[in-house]
This record gives C-alpha cells, sequence and structure tokens, in this order.
C-alpha cells in the first residue's frame, strides 16, 4: 500500500491517493537446494524498487507497471515472467464507487 500522487487528473496530482501494488515474480533457480538468499529473488528488494517507483509521480499506472517490470528483469536476471498489479482505491470518479487496477504480465 502506498500514498502516491499518480493520474491524468489535476486533482488526482494535487490530493494524491492510495494505491495495492501487487508483484508476482516467477522465475528459475540456478541451483537445486536453495541455501542463501543470494541464490533467490530477495523479495524485500523488490519492495525498495516498487517503493521508490511509487514516490515518482506518473500520469498513467500503465506506464508504471511496465516499468517496474523491466527494472525487476534487469536486477533479477532468473526471472521468467512477471506480473505487475496497480490498484488504485477509491479514483476520484464522479458518482463511482470502488476501485480500478491495471495488470501487466511480460514472459520472458
Amino acid at each position: 500500500m502506498f500514498f502516491s500522487y499518480h493520474g491524468v487528473h489535476e486533482e488526482e496530482k494535487k490530493i494524491g491517493g492510495e494505491f495495492e501494488v501487487n508483484v508476482e515474480v516467477l522465475y528459475e533457480e540456478p541451483v537445486s537446494v536453495i541455501e542463501h538468499l543470494s541464490q533467490t529473488i530477495d523479495y524485500t528488494l523488490i519492495y525498495k524498487i516498487v517503493e521508490a517507483r511509487m514516490n515518482k509521480p506518473t500520469p498513467l499506472l500503465e506506464t508504471i507497471a511496465t516499468g517496474l517490470a523491466a527494472e525487476i528483469k534487469n536486477t533479477f536476471a532468473v526471472t521468467k515472467e512477471i506480473t505487475i498489479r496497480i490498484k488504485k482505491i477509491n479514483p476520484p470518479i464522479v458518482s463511482f464507487r470502488g476501485s480500478v487496477e491495471v495488470e501487466f504480465n511480460k514472459k520472458y
């Protein structure tokens, strides 16, 4: 969950909003037994990548999702597939209750 200033409308850029980001990474391990963090994908590093990106106001969630996927792939070469979901909680749409979400999936 993040509070960020993403959106195409001026109101969104001024007041911000809540966002939920979910990242799913499928990978192929180079070893058969994982005993150290250096042998796998460090999800705390993925969180830091997402956090840094969510702090940069961007008009489109799709831009954020595709950029995150590319950065995660560049960081973790063992990545075979990435799915990024970004949900805008309570978007400022007249007479609308709920959330909107984009999903981006990339296979390598």
